[in-house]
């Protein structure tokens, strides 16, 4: 089940979707719900995960490590 949620600075919840596949990956989820397009009209700043790898510059995930040969 994937499940889409937002909450504000302080883990309040905001916002909750509806369920999804649990193969649903997370970024598809997020713009099947509008999330990701809401986000970039608002110019409102958020954290994810490394999922949201591409969501936009609005999103903000955790830098990606380069892979060692």
């Amino acid at each position: 089940m994937n499940v889409q949620v937002l909450t504000d600075p302080f883990g309040r919840l905001l916002w909750a979707s509806s369920a999804l596949p649990g193969s649903t990956h997370d970024l598809t989820a997020a713009r099947s719900h509008g999330i990701t397009d809401a986000h970039a009209a608002s110019g409102i700043k958020c954290r994810a995960d490394k999922a949201y790898q591409g969501a936009g510059c609005h999103v903000r995930v955790p830098f990606r490590r380069r892979r060692l040969k």
